[in-house]
This record gives C-alpha cells, sequence and structure tokens, in this order.
C-alpha cells in the first residue's frame, strides 16, 4: 500500500469519526513506512479512540496558546508588560 494512501486512510478515519477503521489501519501502517506513527498510536490507543469518536477539539484554545507562546518568545527581553499587551491586542 503506498504512504499517501495510508495517510489520506489515517485522516479520513480522524475527520469522519470511523473509529471502527482504526484496529484495519494499524495492521497495515505498521507493516509500512510509517510504522513508526501507528506503533505510537497503538501505545496510545485508547486516548486515539476517544480523539476520534469524541465532537470536540481543543484545537482553537492550542492555536490561541501556540501564538501567545511565540510572540513571547520574540519580545523576551525586549520590553515590559504593557508592550506585550499592546502586540498582542494589535494581532487580533
Amino acid at each position: 500500500m503506498l504512504i499517501a494512501a495510508i495517510i489520506d486512510d489515517f485522516q479520513h478515519m480522524i475527520r469522519s469519526k470511523a473509529v471502527a477503521s482504526l484496529e484495519p489501519w494499524l495492521e497495515g501502517a505498521k507493516a509500512s513506512l510509517v510504522g513508526f506513527f501507528a506503533n505510537g498510536v497503538q501505545k496510545d490507543i485508547a486516548a486515539v479512540r476517544n480523539a476520534i469518536a469524541s465532537p470536540w477539539s481543543n484545537g482553537q484554545t492550542e492555536g490561541q496558546i501556540t501564538k501567545l507562546k511565540l510572540v513571547k518568545r520574540q519580545m523576551y527581553g525586549r520590553a515590559k508588560i504593557d508592550l506585550l499587551q499592546a502586540r498582542l491586542v494589535g494581532a487580533t
């Protein structure tokens, strides 16, 4: 099976919330070049199943935290809290 097809299958499984497809995908992926990733998924199979089945996502929150950390690292040692606050308000 081609790597692109395996990756597409994983993406489709996540987006369509097809928990039943996880085990067959793992068996096929373990024998391919993405076997290392498949082994990582297998080690935390309960969390992956819950992530696929759950309608909730914390992606929006993680994106905001990543943006805040980026600005903080860029501003490290340059200014006080007022400039950092102005930069964050201006970034939105």
